[in-house]
């Protein structure tokens, strides 16, 4: 079956709401470990991650940082409007020239309550420490979001603003407002790159004690970026995914990794999470494209939702890998930058990833497509084991390692 063709009411399963973690654990590696591997499912915890996984294995976690993508402004009347950051505005060539812009950027949007935002009216969110004063208006708007320009009375850059007036965008189904312990919680140990709405969760159970014994145990940890968008909780409302539009999200992988990744492909290569894996795999395709002399639009969405199921594969792992570094050393670039929209649902032959850490995901996902790519039919088994033994669901919950069968 294409994957055109899948029915997401396929994929699903009862996930009552006491089953998601509301909150994390009190230490993050404490958290509990499935570890599915031929067909067979056993126990432990992320503090034993290392016992199983072989030496020489490449782990590859990313290393966005959530940012406090949720502000919220006063109207002249002084009614509250929830202004949630997506992304920047197509002129930026990436997350990280927009985030450094000063005084004034154009953010894409969501707006709570936008009916009562009146045309032309200037909102105003006045932050008290520092003091300045962070005003919106309505510069455009699409089907599903908005455009606002933002300006702002200080010297700070927009990542600053974010900081100082925003707050943690915790994922919808926690059904509560962020605390300040969700500042430490809900980001990686590695959180390195501003620009994620969402944290990459597999990486919330990783200490410095787990990256410790890894080392010791001779698997090599490397990191990419993937800046996690709000499109990885968009439901999938149409009844097949044909209809059904992924979102882009911006990926930053830098030569070094590029050629560490080339060194390791003879090896098992893990992702420390399905943004890695999102990674990962388009490398591979955007590689394939460069080795094939296929168009390719690095500045705007490298890899579309259905280029894996129909472009040509005619080049090796390891000739895409290539590709990709020969392009970035023609162009005197120290990284790729560009977007991916890839979608890995059943269907998918994996080219560069064999092992995936992961949470539980929500019922009728792509991230649960992701999955059952990954194991097959056999992660309905996983989560009904999961439900059965008290795991802990979503983003603060308790997570899988998984090995598949590819490449």
């Amino acid at each position: 079956m294409h994957p055109k063709d899948l029915r997401i009411e396929d994929y699903t399963y009862q996930l009552p709401d006491d089953r998601i973690a509301k909150y994390p654990l009190a230490v993050r590696d404490a958290s509990k470990l499935l570890i599915y591997k031929g067909g067979a499912i056993t126990e432990d915890h992320y503090r034993d991650i290392a016992d199983h996984i072989p030496p020489d294995t490449l782990i590859v976690f990313n290393q966005t940082k959530v940012v406090h993508a949720r502000l919220l402004f006063t109207k002249p009347s002084g009614g509250a409007i929830e202004v949630f950051c997506l992304a920047p505005h197509d002129q930026y060539t990436d997350i990280q020239t927009a985030m450094l812009q000063k005084g004034k950027v154009e953010w894409e949007c969501l707006v709570g309550g936008a009916g009562k935002w009146k045309h032309g009216m200037v909102l105003q969110l006045v932050n008290d420490t520092p003091r300045f004063t962070l005003s919106a208006k309505i510069s455009g708007r699409s089907a599903s979001s908005f455009t606002l320009t933002l300006e702002w009375d200080t010297e700070l850059s927009f990542a600053e603003v974010l900081h100082y007036s925003g707050k943690v965008p915790l994922p919808p189904y926690l059904h509560r407002n962020a605390e300040t312990s969700d500042e430490e919680r809900y980001q990686t140990l590695f959180a390195k790159e501003e620009g994620s709405v969402a944290a990459p969760t597999a990486g919330l159970h990783f200490t410095e004690q787990v990256m410790h014994t890894l080392s010791q145990k001779k698997i090599d940890t490397a990191f990419v970026t993937l800046h996690v968008g709000a499109g990885t909780f968009k439901p999938v409302k149409s009844e097949t995914m044909e209809q059904h539009e992924m979102h882009a999200e911006w990926i930053d992988v830098n030569i070094d990794f590029l050629q560490q990744l080339k060194a390791s492909l003879d090896k098992n290569v893990v992702a420390g999470g399905t943004t890695s894996l999102r990674t990962l795999e388009s490398l591979y395709w955007i590689g394939n494209k460069l080795a094939n002399g296929t168009g390719i639009d690095m500045h705007g969405i490298a890899v579309s939702q259905w280029d894996p199921y129909v472009q040509k594969n005619s080049c090796t792992t390891k000739e895409a890998i290539d590709a990709v570094i020969s392009y970035l050393e023609t162009h005197k670039l120290n990284k790729l930058v560009t977007r991916t929209q890839i979608l890995i649902a059943p269907g998918y032959t994996f080219r560069i990833v064999n092992g995936l850490v992961t949470n539980f995901h929500q019922p009728q996902s792509t991230l649960l497509l992701l999955v059952s790519a990954f194991i097959g039919n056999d992660w309905r088994r996983v989560y009904d084991f999961a439900m059965a033994h008290d795991y802990r669901f979503l983003s603060y919950g308790d997570g899988c390692l998984f090995w598949g069968n590819n490449p």
